[in-house]
Formats: structure tokens, C-alpha cells, sequence
């Protein structure tokens, strides 16, 4: 597949994502593309999240994957990279969302995107996998098709995620000769108190993470009051130990807070599952489906421009187990980006030569450029 890259749209520790227009037509790829992009030698996260999400296959809640590959360091200028094909989600995320509209969501937006993260979690756990780093930064929206319908919204970043059974442990402790050692995986604020005390990682601690983001898109604030220049040893105190819970918003209803207490017992074994807390009132009425004509992807850059063209954007992205946080991209270079895109409503096919060379033409050995298929 050969495809060209655009501008930067998020930077993390070890990865960057960029917008991706594939060269040529395919009935099986969209237009706009979002492809993260590492050095070859750290690439064993996105290689991760590719295999996951080819074998968790299609659901309208997740992000599709549309293949990887690798680029050599001759037409990268610097290192082999190894890039990975994702969904290009124009709204960014939950949190860029919440900013935009003074740092949370009305309640019957939390309450829609609650049930399709839900929806997600449990088409995750049913194929036996655990996603481990659920947070409003990972869950993306898209704008409604054709102006019907709803916002919607889709999880990503699988990086983390696995097997459902599998412990993480640190890959020191097999040659220390001191014993097995756990190593922490994905978002402290968000962690359940198994995962600390024991490091398991289970479909459990999936549902935890999904009540401290509904008090996220709730209050704005994460779930766990716990100001960030404080010790991290002394949040997973609080976590793992003891009766404490995330605090429930006050001004949420009551279902709401019916809800988030299921999400945090204590006790694994006792607390709701995906496939249960659908049922609950707080989502059981707000079906992601209803009214609603989900696109997998925008067919053409204007699919989203109607809606979003006069709003800048964070671009913040999550990658490799880490925020991802603002790349040096300036606002200018930012609106240049749908002012680009808003000048190519035209039938005939896009002239990409006139693009002060922000444009590089790519090529991915076709072994390596393969598309997502359905679950083994």
C-alpha cells in the first residue's frame, strides 16, 4: 500500500500519530487515516494493539485497525519505523470534548457514551481479552453521518491490552533471581484495587476503570482526588487498601450514582459486570445504536467538516501506556489542516503537489500492509 503522510496530530514517549492518506482507490480503506508511528525497536506495543484488535474483529464500539506496516529509514530520513493503520476519529476525544465545553458533559451525553463504552467492554471480554487502560482519553468520538443522529463514540489504544489470566509481570524478575515483581500497566488514576494489590488484570478491572471515566465526563475532575505532585506510592495505598472509594459526584442522579457504586465495589468477584451493567437504568434506556447510522470510518475528508471545521483541537492521543500530550504543532499549522481538507470538495481526485512539502509519499511492503480480519 502506498499512502502518504500529513501532519502530526499527536505525539506520545515513543510514538507519534499522523493523518494518512492512502494513494489510489480502495473499496476497503477510507480516505483519511490516522497511522501511529514508532522507532522499529519500540514497536512491540502497536504490534500488540494490531493483533488484538485483528482478533477481537468488527464492532461498532471499537476503533478499526486497517493494517501495518513498516518504512525504512531511507524514506523516513532517520530509522525504520514500524506504523500501524487506525480509524481517524475528527472530534478527538472525551477529554478534548469535555475542554471545549467547559470541562464536562450533561448528563444524557454521559449516559449514551457510558452504554457504548459498555457495548465495547463487553464485546472485549466476550472474546476472551481484557482492554487494562480504559480513560476518557482513550475513548474517541465521531460526528453523526450526514447531520442524522448523535455524537458517538468508539474505544482505542490497545496497546495494553491481553489475555484474559495473563499477569503482568516485570521481565526482570525472571533473571534477578529475587522473585516474581510487578510491574504497573496503564493509568494509576484509573487502576482497581486487584490490580494493585495483585496485579490482575482482569474483566473486572475493565468496569472499574469505566466508573472513574463517568466521574471524569461527570465532575471533569478524574475519580481519585489525589493532586499530582504527590507520592504515587501513597494513590495505590488508597486504592488497594481499605474501604475507600472514588467519591460519587453529588450532582449526578440517582441511577448515576447506583451505577458508579456498582462499578467500585471493592471485591472483584462482586462487582458488575459489562454484560450486567447494561441492564442498569443509568444506561439500560439510552441504546448507542438508537438513531443512529454509524460510519466505520469518514469515506472522504468532509464527512466530519460540516461539523467540526470551526473548532481547534488538543490532538491529544494516547499511546504506548502514556497520555499522549500536545504536539509543537502551532494553531496555524492546526487550522491549516481543515482548511486543506475543506478545499478538496470537488468530484475530481486530490492534487496533493502544491502542499509546501508537508507531504511524504510512503510505500509499505504489501506482506506487511494486510487488512483486519475476523476473529480466530
Amino acid at each position: 500500500m502506498e499512502w502518504t503522510r500529513g501532519e502530526t496530530i499527536g505525539r506520545g514517549a515513543f510514538a507519534s500519530i499522523n493523518l494518512a492518506i492512502p494513494k489510489g482507490k480502495s473499496p476497503t480503506l477510507p480516505l483519511v487515516m490516522a497511522v501511529k508511528s514508532c522507532d522499529l525497536s519500540h514497536s512491540a506495543t502497536l504490534i500488540n494493539e494490531q493483533e488484538v484488535l485483528r482478533r477481537l474483529g468488527d464492532c461498532p464500539q471499537i476503533i478499526r485497525c486497517f493494517g501495518a506496516g513498516l518504512t525504512s529509514a531511507e524514506e523516513e530520513g532517520g530509522s525504520d519505523r514500524y506504523n500501524l493503520f487506525l480509524e481517524y476519529a475528527p472530534g478527538g476525544s472525551l477529554l478534548d470534548e469535555a475542554k471545549r465545553r467547559g470541562g464536562r458533559l450533561p448528563e444524557t451525553e454521559v449516559r449514551r457514551h457510558a452504554r457504548s463504552v459498555l457495548e465495547a467492554v463487553k464485546h472485549i471480554h466476550s472474546r476472551g481479552f481484557v482492554h487494562g487502560d480504559i480513560k476518557v482519553q482513550n475513548i474517541l468520538i465521531f460526528p453523526a453521518v450526514n447531520g442524522r443522529g448523535d455524537t458517538h463514540v468508539k474505544v482505542a489504544d490497545f496497546g495494553l491490552a491481553g489475555k484474559v489470566g495473563i499477569q503482568r509481570i516485570h521481565p526482570e524478575s525472571l533473571a534477578d533471581g529475587r522473585g516474581t515483581r510487578f510491574e504497573w500497566k496503564g493509568t494509576p488514576l484509573n487502576m482497581s484495587p486487584e490490580a494493585v494489590n495483585e496485579n490482575d488484570y482482569g474483566p473486572p478491572s475493565d468496569v472499574w476503570a469505566i466508573g472513574c471515566a463517568v466521574v471524569e465526563m461527570t465532575t471533569g475532575r478524574p475519580a481519585w482526588d489525589h493532586p499530582a505532585d504527590c507520592n504515587i506510592y501513597e494513590l495505590m495505598m488508597r486504592i488497594g487498601v481499605g474501604d475507600e472509594i472514588p467519591a460519587i459526584p453529588e450532582d449526578i442522579s440517582e441511577e448515576g450514582k447506583d451505577f458508579l457504586l456498582k462499578c467500585f465495589v471493592k471485591d472483584p468477584e462482586k462487582r458488575w459486570t459489562a454484560e450486567m451493567l447494561l441492564n442498569h437504568p443509568f444506561v439500560a434506556h439510552h441504546n448507542s445504536c438508537c438513531n443512529l447510522v454509524i460510519s466505520p470510518s469518514p469515506r472522504c475528508h468532509f464527512d466530519f467538516m460540516q461539523r467540526y471545521s470551526s473548532i481547534q483541537y488538543p490532538w491529544e492521543f494516547p499511546s504506548e501506556g502514556t497520555d499522549f500530550v500536545p504536539s509543537d504543532v502551532s494553531d496555524k499549522t492546526r487550522k491549516s489542516v481543515i482548511k486543506r481538507m475543506e478545499s478538496l470538495a470537488c468530484e475530481e481526485m486530490p492534487n496533493w503537489e502544491d502542499s509546501e512539502n508537508v507531504w511524504i509519499t510512503l510505500r509499505c511492503p504489501d506482506s506487511l500492509s494486510g487488512q483486519t480480519t475476523e476473529a480466530e
